[in-house]
């Protein structure tokens, strides 16, 4: 029988701690241990490779986990923590549960494509290399996730209550707010903010105002810069209009998850409304595909307009010309597409998935366009190309870059430095202390600052494995 008058709640914090990915928060109370988030690190090779190291927690001791959203960065280390003994439950959004039955099998399954190329040239330290979990454990960990309702408090072990309040980052996203109550039967909340969304965007509601809490842990992707404030629709429009002009072929690495589906609504409009000429449209993404049609299914997540479109029957994610592109050789076909065309693939930072094949065939061609619609992080690739690499390695091989390469920084599904702030300065209370993560520390240092000198309030930004009493 656990106590439940227990000591203080401890947070440990095993990732997005002086990075943006792999978010992992541990919270230790009562006796009990409570992961919330089970994000994969993204990046840097020295990053990756903390994917392959054991929690300092071992899974099979996790009484539960809590995800904010279906992300890679968030979620995508779930599979590994089932493979090594976790049994749930996972708690989640009813939508984020819905993505994460496309998004951890799609992670596995380049998780062992990876392995099977490694194999293949060699590349791999380890013989034979494996991958760090399989379509298999993708599937187990899905089995474990309970979907929830957003803004209804509930709870899951004696002394813990929690709320998904909406954030608007993607289908289903939310921040997490968490109670425990401890001895003396004072009430602690702890306020993971996820990823926070935008507002004025089209298709999903706009992020839930932050109601204040004893701690708070906030993300900080954007923390020290501003979105080109420039209407993103009229950017796109520009650039389909140039590539048009020149017969070429505009690449979009994008996000399969709300920046694919923010893409095609914009383009449907543009089409439609005759700003730019009808041109054909291929969306080649097996989990981009998938996406949409849950993004389609949810409308009850939708911002007016979206909402309004699907029940006059419009289809706010398909434009005139679309191709969906279903095979590896429908793929493959591609490559001797000529322009003027639209191919938007994933991964959004060319990370992996079928965007790498289109990138090795057609960097080195100037009439291409590959346009980043979303945050790059360092050591991706598509960091690389917008810091203006001349050549990337690619399946091995070095690849010349001749295309253009553009960022369209206004299309992004985080708040910047300004957004974040408006969101959390309508809290009437004050949180007892703030810890700024999930950000590269300079954008992490400069929003504790600000929070700092706007609020008053009192700032950490920890380090990875750093634990506090809370």
């Amino acid at each position: 029988m656990r106590s439940y008058h227990a000591a203080m709640p401890t947070l440990t914090f095993l990732g997005a701690a002086g990075t943006v990915t792999g978010s992992r928060y541990l919270i230790e109370a009562h006796g009990r241990r409570i992961l919330v988030d089970a994000g994969l690190f993204q990046g840097r090779k020295e990053l990756r490779l903390r994917n392959w190291q054991r929690l300092p927690t071992e899974p099979a001791t996790l009484d539960a986990v809590i995800l904010t959203h279906a992300h890679v960065d968030h979620a995508g280390y779930l599979p590994r923590l089932v493979r090594d003994g976790f049994r749930g439950p996972t708690l989640a959004t009813a939508p984020t549960r819905r993505l994460l039955q496309v998004v951890l099998p799609d992670a596995a399954r380049l998780q062992e494509e990876e392995a099977r190329f490694a194999n293949k040239v060699g590349s791999s330290k380890h013989s034979p290399a494996l991958p760090l979990f399989d379509v298999r454990d993708a599937h187990a960990a899905v089995d474990t996730v309970e979907g929830k309702p957003f803004g209804e408090r509930f709870t899951f072990f004696p002394g813990f209550e929690v709320t998904f309040r909406r954030q608007g980052h993607i289908l289903g996203a939310a921040a997490v707010e968490l109670a425990v109550k401890v001895a003396g039967g004072e009430r602690v909340t702890i306020f993971f903010s996820g990823d926070v969304g935008r507002y004025d965007v089209p298709v999903l509601r706009p992020p839930e105002d932050y109601p204040g809490s004893t701690y708070l842990v906030v993300e900080s992707t954007y923390g020290d810069r501003l979105h080109d404030p420039a209407d993103p629709r009229e950017q796109l429009a520009e650039i389909v209009r140039e590539v048009q002009r020149d017969r070429g072929v505009l690449l979009i690495p994008a996000f399969a998850i709300d920046r694919t589906q923010e893409l095609l609504y914009f383009l449907r409009e543009l089409i439609t409304e005759g700003a730019v000429e009808p041109l054909p449209v291929f969306l080649d993404s097996p989990m981009a595909r998938e996406a949409t049609q849950i993004y389609r299914q949810c409308l009850s997540e939708h911002d007016a307009e979206a909402r309004e479109l699907l029940r006059d029957g419009v289809d706010p994610f398909s434009p005139p010309n679309l191709t969906i592109i279903g095979t590896i050789q429908e793929s493959k076909h591609l490559n001797s597409l000529r322009g003027p065309a639209i191919i938007i693939s994933a991964s959004g930072m060319a990370t992996g998935g079928r965007i790498l094949h289109h990138l090795r065939h057609r960097l080195g061609d100037p009439s291409t366009t590959v346009l980043f619609a979303g945050y790059q992080a360092e050591g991706t690739r598509g960091r690389r190309l917008i810091d203006g690499e001349k050549e990337l390695k690619i399946f091995g091989e070095m690849v010349p870059v001749a295309a253009r390469i553009l960022r369209l920084s206004s299309l992004s599904a985080h708040a910047d430095a300004d957004e974040l702030t408006i969101w959390l300065s309508r809290t009437e209370t004050s949180p007892r202390q703030v810890f700024v993560t999930h950000g590269e520390p300079p954008a992490s240092q400069a929003f504790a600052a600000r929070l700092e000198d706007r609020f008053r309030w009192a700032c950490q930004v920890p380090t990875l494995e750093e634990k506090v009493e809370l």
